[in-house]
């Protein structure tokens, strides 16, 4: 499959951005539901962010219904999760990795997010 730079561009600025953007030092910031998380956690969780980072690249996922969808992943699998964008709803996602393939789970948002969520 021919990759569409178009779209490789646009996830690499949106993850440039939240990377620049991203302070961990914000004591505000919540991940879920709960509790305000502390700085080291936002730290570590940067660090292993940019650690999993690859080129975007082509991946079909599964979602709810049946429906496969071409989306792109952004992190290396961990084995059990990926994050991926999906361009149809101009989001990231968190897919569990099966023996069926990559499965949408439904945690969308942003990338670190996403990644975060796991």
């Amino acid at each position: 499959m021919i990759a569409d730079l178009h779209h490789i561009d646009r996830i690499k600025a949106l993850i440039a951005a939240e990377l620049r953007d991203y302070d961990p030092e914000v004591g505000a910031r919540t991940v879920g539901w709960g509790q305000p998380l502390p700085a080291e956690w936002h730290r570590a969780t940067l660090a292993e962010f940019r650690a999993a980072l690859i080129e975007p690249e082509e991946i079909e996922v599964k979602f709810s219904g049946g429906v496969s969808m071409v989306c792109w992943a952004v992190t290396r699998s961990n084995g059990d999760y990926r994050v991926v964008w999906v361009p149809n709803a101009e989001a990231f996602s968190l897919v569990t990795e099966t023996r069926f393939g990559p499965v949408d789970i439904g945690v969308h948002g942003d990338a670190i997010g996403c990644f975060g969520s796991v």
